[in-house]
């Protein structure tokens, strides 16, 4: 598949993202049509953390997806590779420790997180089995990882409405409201090249993750898809999960109730 994001580098990337910082989270609030806070909602639900556990949220940008973890008294750790980002993000939430790194080389220890998330932010990773492999690394033994994503509608006619938004009326939008409209014009052709929520769940299982699930929102515009690292995870363990996938990747389909 020819993703977007391989036609960039992955300081191109970044300093795109440092470009349209300012004013990312409002730009994202319109183009979504308010859609965005649901969706992390259900993030936060999926994750089921508490207080006294430790949260990484990778490609956290501005940390506005780390702050419901931060407003609960739970331990936040906000990463991304864009330091114009991390810098937005430490103005407007001092309290929340922002660390910059790369999601295929994490700076942090194995087994250092009870949990690990990552919304919006997979498909601009240069190679995102790669970081899929670092998020198993860092999450402890039966810790889970959470990630909302854009996929494909599952319903043909509202697909195709989707598609004609992305190429035709995002960009125009974008135009009006964003700072660097063409960061917004990669951002939808990324979204477009992106793999559906069969094939990420697959990836996963790939990797190693067990127990994948994935929930459709809007009608399969964001998929929200969950995992977990095996209770007790070593290398042996994790290539025993691989061997052990078998059969149509539809049949990791299950709704996350939680």
């Amino acid at each position: 598949m020819n993703r977007a994001s391989l036609d960039k580098r992955p300081d191109e990337v970044a300093t795109m993202f440092d470009d349209v910082a300012p004013k990312y989270d409002v730009v994202n609030d319109v183009l979504s049509m308010g859609q965005t806070r649901r969706w992390r909602k259900v993030v936060v639900e999926a994750m089921e953390v508490s207080k006294g556990q430790r949260v990484l949220d990778l490609a956290a940008g501005t940390g506005t997806s780390s702050e419901p973890y931060a407003d609960a008294g739970i331990d936040v750790v906000a990463c991304d590779f864009s330091l114009g980002m991390l810098k937005v993000g430490k103005r407007r939430r001092p309290d929340i420790n922002f660390v910059a790194g790369d999601a295929t080389n994490l700076p942090f220890a194995d087994n250092s997180f009870d949990a690990t998330t990552i919304s919006f932010g997979l498909r601009n990773v240069n190679e995102p089995k790669k970081a899929l492999l670092e998020m198993l690394r860092v999450t402890k033994p039966g810790g889970r990882l959470v990630i909302a994503e854009f996929s494909q509608p599952v319903v043909p006619l509202w697909r195709t409405m989707y598609t004609e938004y992305l190429m035709r009326a995002l960009p125009a939008i974008a135009t009006k409201v964003a700072s660097n409209p063409d960061a917004y014009v990669y951002l939808a052709e990324s979204i477009r090249a992106w793999p559906d929520q069969d094939h990420l769940a697959a990836w996963l299982q790939e990797s190693g993750w067990e127990k994948v699930t994935y929930r459709n929102l809007t009608g399969g515009i964001v998929a929200v898809h969950r995992a977990f690292k095996a209770a007790e995870s070593t290398p042996d363990n994790a290539a025993a999960a691989i061997a052990a996938h078998k059969g149509p990747v539809a049949k990791l389909r299950r709704n996350i109730t939680r």
